[in-house]
């Protein structure tokens, strides 16, 4: 679901007594809160260039320290500023900037109080959002489906912006780093941003590869076995650079 359209910082300005543009609601942001507000506006403009998103929809956050710093609703990506600092404390009250918080804010503080989680990201990428509507769980067509904690599932459907989906994502993540959202979209989490980033894209890649291959007339899809999937990710904890 497309978050709000409108453009909030011209009806901020219009406003009477309105603040100033970056303005903060209780304190200044510190400079560990502007670098990770960089980075994730790089993300966010990430996601549109490679169609993980189309418009303002999606939405992207990260943590510092009790701090979750989240793209606002309604504006575009490529317009934010470092002005643009949008941060919430983990009850969800504004304590940086002016503009409003993503609607799918519920979604966001329900993964960082439930779990590790540094950041997540959210999309409506088109091939995962497929899938969605198709199965209830991403069958298991590729191994890295492991890198993810097991088989991904699919949230049952809810209106977007409420607790009832953020309560149906948590189950879906249950053991989970990423889950679909029936007839909406993707939620993935990690360490950092880029590890949400990168679990997404995955997420989404899996999701295209069995459309593909389910779409050949007369054959099914070969899937992989919960065994060869424990296997699989045995092998992932010993994965990379050591060091």
């Amino acid at each position: 679901m497309a978050e709000e359209r409108r453009d909030q910082r011209g009806a901020r300005d219009e406003r009477e007594g309105a603040q100033e543009v970056g303005e903060p609601w209780g304190r200044s942001a510190r400079p560990e809160e502007a670098e990770a507000w960089e980075v994730l506006v790089a993300t966010a403009r990430r996601t549109v260039a490679d169609g993980l998103v189309v418009g303002t929809s999606g939405n992207v956050s990260v943590r510092v320290d009790d701090t979750v710093l989240v793209t606002p609703s309604g504006v575009p990506y490529d317009r934010l500023t470092p002005e643009d600092l949008t941060g919430v404390d983990l009850d969800g009250r504004q304590v940086l900037g002016t503009l409003v918080p993503t609607s799918e804010l519920p979604m966001h503080l329900a993964v960082y109080r439930a779990t590790d989680a540094g950041a997540v990201v959210h999309t409506h990428a088109v091939h995962a959002t497929a899938v969605s509507t198709l199965v209830p769980e991403l069958p298991l067509i590729h191994y890295m489906s492991a890198a993810l904690g097991g088989p991904v599932r699919v949230a049952p459907y809810a209106t977007y912006g409420t607790e009832e989906l953020a309560e149906n994502m948590l189950q879906a993540l249950t053991d989970r780093t990423a889950c679909l959202l029936q007839n909406h979209g993707t939620m993935a989490y990690g360490t950092t941003l880029d590890q949400a980033y990168d679990r997404t894209a995955q997420l989404e890649w899996m999701s295209r590869l069995w459309l593909t291959a389910s779409s050949v007339p007369g054959l099914s899809p070969t899937l992989l076995s919960q065994g060869q999937l424990a296997e699989v990710a045995e092998r992932l904890r010993g994965y990379g650079q050591r060091g």
